[in-house]
């Protein structure tokens, strides 16, 4: 973090990162990606919830990393609706996701 203009900084000055996670379990049905949503909205990230095939669910988050990993740790909470199994995390550099949406 070096401050120099075009740096892509956060609130408080923290880099943006982009998280994509997997939730596995049962997950779909459930309200997951409505909560999933309201949880990101809450912590001022931007992204996406999308069923995928196999039955996961993929979350796609922006914002400071502060926040990407309080998401993340909450998708591995106990107060997820439906069950959840594991989680996979691949982390990056943002990509400038706007809003959040279910898919």
């Amino acid at each position: 973090m070096s401050g120099e203009p075009g740096d892509a900084d956060g609130p408080g000055g923290e880099d943006a990162v982009r998280l994509t996670a997997f939730v596995q379990g049962r997950v779909q049905g459930v309200g997951f990606r409505w909560w999933t949503r309201a949880r990101a909205l809450e912590l001022g990230l931007a992204g996406s919830a999308t069923n995928l095939a196999d039955g996961r669910v993929q979350v796609v988050a922006e914002g400071p990393r502060a926040a990407a990993a309080a998401l993340l740790a909450a998708l591995q909470g106990p107060d997820t609706p439906g069950t959840v199994v594991h989680v996979g995390e691949q982390w990056g550099a943002a990509r400038g996701e706007q809003g959040f949406v279910e898919r």
